[in-house]
């Protein structure tokens, strides 16, 4: 008996082209001119600040506000998961939607599906390791338009890291709903494996480019029945 699904976005809701061919290059070519223009905000600050610590941990170098900008961008390249340039890339893209120039990309299936689990009272969350400020964004200005009152919850990887157990029991406690009750989406198989061993029901996305699990019940799309 499923009562809660817990989705993943890249590669499962959303393609993965949306994310590094116009969400990342977008960042890239309005971050400079965003902090320029918001340097005064304590968020901005903030940010700068948390990278330039996390470098003089790491590498015991000291930057300067430019350089600490450059490293924004060496991590945006890699596609690092850390929650300074995870906040700042939700911040930039947040302008963007609301000026009308970004639109978040979701697969056609998913907004029928997500009306189908609604109505059938099943709840709904996002994992992800964007921001949840920069989820709410996506499902709010998505090309289908605002699928964020499907939403009860959201996730970010302040309740861990996607591959850690840890991490979804963190949200198995948050949900409140017995883990062999939630169902969780990814295309990602060490996510599955991380949600599994904590109890939950998992099923592998598979989507074009991805390789089917042998491990998990692969599944084309979100018209698979539960």
């Amino acid at each position: 008996m499923i009562k809660f699904i817990l989705i993943d976005i890249e590669g499962t809701t959303t393609d993965k082209s949306f994310v590094y061919e116009t969400l990342f290059p977008y960042f890239k070519q309005n971050m400079v001119a965003f902090i320029k223009k918001n340097e005064d905000q304590t968020e901005v600050g903030k940010v700068l600040q948390e990278v330039k610590d996390t470098v003089l941990k790491e590498e015991a170098r000291l930057l300067d506000d430019s350089e600490a900008i450059k490293q924004l961008i060496i991590w945006t390249d890699i596609d690092r998961k850390h929650s300074a340039l995870k906040q700042l890339q939700g911040m930039v893209w947040k302008a963007g939607y609301q000026q009308g120039t970004l639109n978040g990309h979701v697969y056609p299936e998913v907004p029928p599906a997500l009306q189908k689990w609604h109505r059938l009272h099943i709840g709904l969350g996002i994992y992800s390791s964007g921001s949840v400020s920069a989820q709410k964004l996506l499902f709010r200005h998505s090309v289908a338009g605002d699928l964020t009152p499907f939403f009860s919850h959201y996730f970010d990887t302040h309740v861990g890291h996607k591959q850690e157990v840890t991490s979804y029991q963190n949200i198995q406690q948050q949900i409140e709903i017995p883990a062999n009750q939630i169902l969780f989406l990814s295309d990602v198989e060490g996510e599955l494996e991380a949600a599994r061993l904590a109890g939950m029901q998992v099923k592998h996305l598979v989507r074009k480019g991805t390789i089917p699990s042998l491990k998990f019940i692969p599944v084309p799309d979100f018209t698979f029945t539960l």
